[in-house]
């Protein structure tokens, strides 16, 4: 339908004039009527297109979807029989799920793991056949690499196939400490073992970390005690206080520490009050040797066979040291009177720790009874030697 251009009626394509108003028609106006229809025809081209396209993505969209919706279950099912430990129906899992979803990149880590999965169980059996031979370093490295290939890999099942290769490596340890222990290994053997044991994450080791804590115990207290009865007070405590790094619990051993602490001390004590006895002894001594290194045993008057007195007598040395050039001095007396004082040299000159020397002296100028006569014996000089 057209427009009239004067009253705005509606008026058919093919009239000439206007039917309420009789005014005649542009010629023009069919013209443009035509090209206007022509305009609208073409809108409808790419409206389809787009809708067209639309939908096709939308078909692409769902079957991509409907891809990652069968690779995601079958990839779930895979890792089921994985934690169950059926590796050949989760690997069938994860194929299905590639086929599925070809650049699906987990179906491909898990399908990897699967792969090294049979390379582990290669290793653990290598690793089984090393054990059976007693070939435990061999054993220790085929694990140590088994466990290597799992590295990048994580999930549950990767946690108990790890924690599989953790409790055999720690039997493979354990029977190597086993064997180890029988060859009678040295004190610093031990002490090396022991360490080693307390890594090792089971009870069996446990037990055999306290046998060999309790040799080194027993070793330790033997030698810091023999240490002990010499009075090697800091060699001993130096042993006790390694033993302790060990077995710093020991009950054994922090006893035997008091008791040396103590002992040291009591030594202590001891040693300065021998030490000031020693000083007091020496000092006595000394003043001995000053004063009194010389005893009197005896002194006598004689006639010899001209008539003449003769003075003889004996000393002893009570000194601690030789003692030399020993003088007596004595006196003759009658009627308790002096009348004659003379001094003799005492022979040998030396005399040592408790031995007797002699002294004699005769008097030619003097003629008389022997029984008148006393002697006495004023003094008695020496020189010591130290």
């Amino acid at each position: 339908m057209l427009h009239c251009p004067k009253c705005g009626s509606y008026v058919k394509e093919e009239e000439l004039y206007c039917v309420s108003c009789g005014v005649e028609l542009p010629k023009d106006i069919h013209l443009r009527s035509n090209n206007k229809r022509k305009f609208n025809r073409l809108w409808f081209i790419p409206i389809i297109t787009f809708v067209i396209v639309l939908f096709a993505i939308n078909l692409f969209y769902n079957f991509l979807q409907n891809q990652s919706d069968q690779a995601l279950k079958r990839y779930e099912l895979g890792e089921k029989s994985l934690e169950v430990g059926d590796y050949k129906s989760a690997n069938e899992y994860f194929t299905l799920a590639l086929k599925a979803k070809p650049n699906f990149i987990q179906g491909k880590i898990a399908q990897d793991f699967i792969q090294k999965t049979a390379s582990v169980k290669a290793l653990l059996e290598e690793a089984n056949q090393n054990l059976e031979n007693q070939e435990f370093q061999s054993a220790l490295t085929k694990l140590n690499n088994a466990e290597s290939l799992l590295t990048n890999f994580n999930g549950e099942a990767i946690t108990h196939l790890v924690d599989e290769i953790v409790l055999y490596r720690n039997t493979v340890k354990t029977k190597q400490l086993k064997s180890l222990l029988e060859q009678n290994p040295s004190i610093d053997e031990l002490k090396v073992l022991l360490w080693e044991a307390d890594a090792i994450n089971n009870n069996e080791a446990t037990q055999i970390m306290e046998n060999i804590r309790n040799q080194i115990v027993d070793f330790v207290f033997t030698k810091a005690s023999e240490q002990l009865s010499e009075n090697q007070f800091s060699d001993a405590l130096l042993i006790v206080e390694d033993g302790l790094k060990y077995a710093p619990n020991s009950e054994k051993l922090l006893s035997l520490k008091t008791t040396i602490e103590k002992e040291k001390v009591s030594f202590e004590i001891t040693q300065q009050q021998r030490i000031q006895q020693a000083i007091d002894t020496a000092e006595e001594e000394r003043e001995m040797n000053e004063n009194d290194a010389i005893e009197l045993i005896s002194v006598k008057l004689e006639n010899d066979n001209q008539g003449n007195i003769v003075v003889k007598g004996e000393v002893k040395s009570v000194a601690t040291i030789p003692v030399s050039s020993i003088q007596v001095e004595y006196s003759l007396l009658t009627n308790e009177n002096e009348f004659l004082t003379n001094s003799v040299y005492v022979y040998p000159d030396t005399l040592y720790p408790n031995e007797n020397g002699k002294f004699e002296f005769t008097h030619y100028d003097i003629n008389q009874n022997v029984k008148k006569i006393d002697v006495n014996v004023n003094k008695v000089t020496w020189y010591t030697n130290y």
